[in-house]
Formats: C-alpha cells, structure tokens, sequence
C-alpha cells in the first residue's frame, strides 16, 4: 500500500503542479490529495476520500465561523493523521467570539456525519456506517477540553476550571486508551497551562521576540556621506507602536544613522521593552551594493484580563451547548454501533 501511494503521487505528478497554480485552493486540495494518500496506506481508498471530506466539513464550520465575526482566516491545510487546521491572521478580542469559532466546527461536523448515517440508513452501505462512526469520533474528540482542540477553546467562555478536567481526563485516556496523537497534544496542553499560571508566577511573564530583516540600497546612503558600519555591529532602535482598527499591531522601527525606517507587524498584542539591531549584511547584487539590516523586537506579551470576562448568560449559552453536543455525539455513536453492527 505504501508503494501504491507513492506512485499515484509521482504519476500525478503535473496535476498537483497544477493545482498549485491555483493559489490557496490548489494547496487545500494537495494537501488534501495527500492526506487521501496516506489515510490509503492504513485504509481503503473509499474510506480515506471520505474521512477526508469529514475533516473538510468539520473546518469549514470554523472558517464560517470566524467569517460571520469578521476574523479573516486562511483556508484550511491538512496534515495526516493530525487532521487539518486554519491560520487566523488575527487573534480573537474575547473569549466569546474564541469559543463561538471553535464550536462551528464541531457543530457542522456532527451534521456532516449526521448526513452520512442518514445515507447509511437509506443505501445500507457497511462503508458508509464507518465514515459515520469516525466523524462522530473525530467531533467528540476535539471535544476534549484541552488547547489546541476545540473543547479547551469552547470551554474558555464557560469555565476555565474546565481545562484542569480536561488535563485530568486527558491522562486518563492516555493511560487506559494510549494514544500518540492525544499525548502530544495533551503534553502541549501541560506545558501551556504550566507558562500561563506557574512560570508567569515565577519570571513575571514570559518574554518574546520577533526578528525581521529590511533590505536597503547601500550606494544611495554612501553617496550621500552615511557611514555603513560592519556586520557585527549592534544598536538600539527608535520605535514608535501603534495598531489599526483591526487590532494589528506594528512596529515602526527608527534609524536616524542611516535614514531607515521599517514595519515589524507583530502576532499578538504586546507591551514592547526595545528594538535593536541584531546583525548587518552587506549583499552584492547586479544594481549596486545592498545592505541588509537584520532586527529584532524584544517584547512581553499582554495579558488582557477583561479577554476572559464573560456575560453569564453567554456561560450557560456555551455551557449547556457544549455538553449537549457532547452527549448528542456519544449517543451517536452507540447508535451506529446499534444499527450498523459495528
């Protein structure tokens, strides 16, 4: 099976160049394409397309999700035998607006699934009584209320209490019911929680940095009487932070030396402690001499305590919707063991 793999791969070789020709719909379906390949080796090729659509369905409810709050978000990637997943290019500005992105998936999942046991139903199909089984299986467990899977950002507008459940009976299944998958997101999950609310206790919080590297004309500066130092050298920078209505926060980074300005766009709000040069680089190229200024900004991320405030009504409404999905998809999945003979 493995080799059959690899061979479909090469032998399709000038289709999936050409579906990256398509931007980033022609990588969702290569990294579809693949994830189908590798699901193949352990799996029928039936099955693998189908559990694979699944995992589309499931993401697509968050890119919905996330659309209907106004968050930009790239299209969903696939990884085998981790799933898939969607970059946010910018951070929710709560925990309500977090856990309503993280539920669509889930939400739109079960009713995925749901459609498949209704096929199940009506055509009789062995194959498709499995694809309804594993997408109940894949729901309920991004159930789990651990970071990164959807229940430990459901839970964040319910309880935050709920994570140390999470941790406990993520162990539990680990040790009754090994799995590889579940204790790397599980150690992650630990080692998260152990920065947030011990190490943050300890240091003060935990300090970042983000580098950036500006390419810059040399012989415009050199014409004009500005010293180019050597590449070892080192300094502060001037900055100036602000963000636009988005919530984006830039950098804007200053050096009256060499009359250079440049924006560093950061991942996350943060409170910045300095901005400095790292390392220079003198780069030949066919239009003149270039320079190359390599830079780092040192910051402490913002811990916006409001971001956790929820309305108690939002509480219940996320509360009793997450464990009535819950149970719906437990119930589920001993009833396709009940009808399918599973």
């Amino acid at each position: 099976m493995i080799g059959a793999a690899g061979v479909f791969l090469l032998t399709q070789g000038k289709f999936l160049l050409a579906l990256l020709k398509f931007g980033k719909f022609g990588g969702v379906f290569l990294s579809m394409l693949i994830s189908i390949g590798a699901y193949a080796i352990i799996f029928p090729w039936s099955f693998a397309v189908g559990f694979v659509l699944l995992i589309l369905v499931h993401e697509l409810g968050h890119v919905i999700a996330a659309k209907q709050k106004g968050l930009p978000v790239s299209a969903p990637m696939f990884i085998p035998f981790l799933g898939a997943f969607i970059n946010m290019k910018r951070h929710p500005r709560d925990a309500v607006t977090e856990a309503y992105i993280a539920i669509g998936g889930p939400v739109l999942g079960s009713i995925g699934a749901l459609a498949v046991f209704g096929a199940a139903i009506y055509f009789e199909s062995p194959l498709l009584y499995s694809l309804a089984l594993a997408g109940f299986l894949i729901n309920l467990f991004n159930l789990i209320p651990i970071h990164p899977l959807d229940g430990g950002r459901i839970v964040t507008a319910v309880s935050r209490w709920l994570w140390l459940v999470g941790l406990i009976g993520g162990l539990v299944l680990i040790i009754y019911n090994f799995s590889i998958i579940l204790c790397i997101i599980w150690a992650m999950f630990a080692y998260d929680l152990y920065k947030k609310y011990v190490k943050h206790r300890k240091t003060g919080g935990e300090k970042r940095a983000m580098a950036a590297s500006f390419l810059i004309p040399a012989e415009p500066l050199i014409a004009e009487g500005y010293l180019i130092p050597g590449e070892e050298h080192k300094r502060e920078l001037d900055f100036v932070t602000y963000s636009d209505l988005e919530g984006q926060q830039y950098v804007y980074v200053i050096w009256e030396g060499l009359n250079f300005t440049g924006t560093i766009p950061l991942m996350q709000q943060a409170l910045i402690r300095k901005t400095h040069v790292t390392r220079l680089e003198r780069i030949q190229k066919e239009d003149g001499l270039h320079l190359m200024i390599h830079c780092q900004v040192d910051y402490d991320p913002f811990d916006n305590d409001k971001y956790y405030e929820v309305p108690i009504a939002s509480r219940w409404k996320f509360g009793i919707a997450y464990f009535a999905l819950a149970g719906f998809l437990f119930a589920m999945m001993s009833l396709v063991h009940k009808v399918g003979n599973i």
